[in-house]
């Protein structure tokens, strides 16, 4: 689903040069839940942006679904956002004005679904996320737990095939980060997502299939989640 092959990213700060990935070799196979860890700094975010086309590279290329990205132009880069890539921010990014349904619904509307079809999708979401009875409400009368269930649902509204979760529960508390983080490996379950997770939280990243720990830019370690036992 994900491939990365020598990537690179370097900013220039003055007359220094920041090395925030440094030729990043990885792949990650459809349906499964990765997760990033590492100090701030260390490259995670960087990476996920780039995935998501919201920055481009140095050097190196990413494939998506055996598509390079290499030569897309910014339209293009929509475009497989619209189709192919849910986000899910930190800051949650709602627009305060609308309803939790009419965010959701949002996205749809503008890359020109019919309204009967966001209509049944927005329901489906918002029954999947648990917030159904919260449709009507806006974000300033939701919690930050129940703006971040808004959040994923309008990220998942047009099944994207890959999931990417920037640090999703560093706005909430953490007993709402718990409920947030499991939702997240049960749609990655059920849903047959590619589901690549950003976070600071070692505990966070447990609920991941695998995790990778960055520094300084590059991938230098891969622990596999360690299945519960469940009692005979």
């Amino acid at each position: 689903m994900v491939i990365l092959k020598q990537l690179s990213k370097t900013y220039s700060r003055g007359e220094a040069t920041v090395v925030a990935l440094d030729k990043v070799n990885l792949e990650i196979r459809r349906g499964e839940f990765c997760a990033f860890v590492g100090p701030s700094g260390c490259g995670k975010s960087t990476l996920l942006n780039l995935i998501a086309g919201l920055d481009l590279p140095t050097s190196g290329d990413i494939l998506l679904d055996g598509r390079s990205t290499q030569n897309l132009t910014s339209y293009e880069w929509t475009k497989m956002r619209r189709e192919t890539i849910g986000i899910v921010f930190q800051a949650f990014h709602l627009v305060h004005g609308l309803t939790a349904e009419e965010n959701i619904g949002l996205p749809l509307m503008l890359r020109g679904d019919g309204g009967r079809d966001v209509a049944v999708r927005v329901d489906e979401v918002l029954e999947m996320v648990g917030m159904s009875r919260r449709r009507h409400h806006r974000p300033g009368e939701l919690s930050g737990g129940e703006q971040q269930r808004v959040a994923i649902a309008r990220a998942l509204a047009h099944r994207p095939r890959l999931l990417l979760a920037d640090e999703p529960t560093g706005n909430i508390d953490s007993h709402q980060g718990a409920d947030i983080l499991a939702l997240i490996r049960t749609l990655a379950k059920t849903g047959e997502q590619t589901v690549l997770l950003v976070t600071h939280s070692v505990q966070a990243a447990q609920t991941a299939d695998y995790t990778w720990t960055m520094q300084d830019g590059r991938l230098v370690a891969r622990t596999e989640r360690v299945s519960e036992l469940v009692a005979s």
